[in-house]
């Protein structure tokens, strides 16, 4: 039985069905090393691609944070220096009032806009109104 497998995979040559070009044995190493590289091995092109984008995203967001930090850092030193800065961050920023004072807040479109995005302001709860049953007439037709 052993003879008839070995004498028909003889029998069945897959060299002879390529073309000449593909004969040759440094074209079959080269594309055998090109898929390994490409696809198999563990630093593959694809995961050489991600680990680059991954990367650069963090590169911007590195630098998005420093200098994010440069302004508060700033923003912290005007704070500590000045009283009348102070003052005016809190008023500015956490809507603080003196007891005798009233506050307006006048908000652009594209302001407003970018806070609903944000969601910093939520919808005002319409608690007093009670839902009344609407007076809509209804007729059913059989």
């Amino acid at each position: 039985m052993k003879q008839d497998i070995w004498s028909r995979l003889r029998n069945f040559d897959i060299r002879e069905k390529l073309p000449p070009w593909m004969r040759n044995r440094y074209v079959i190493t080269i594309t055998v090393f090109l898929i390994w590289i490409v696809l198999i091995d563990s630093n593959n092109l694809i995961e050489r691609a991600r680990s680059v984008h991954t990367r650069n995203t963090l590169k911007r967001e590195k630098e998005y944070y420093i200098n994010r930090i440069e302004e508060d850092r700033r923003k912290l030193r005007e704070l500590r220096t000045s009283d009348k800065n102070l003052e005016k961050f809190a008023r500015e920023q956490y809507h603080m009032k003196k007891p005798d004072e009233d506050i307006f807040i006048i908000v652009s479109p594209n302001e407003e806009r970018k806070i609903k995005r944000e969601n910093k302001i939520s919808k005002p709860l319409n608690r007093d109104k009670k839902k009344e049953p609407s007076k809509k007439k209804r007729f059913l037709f059989f």
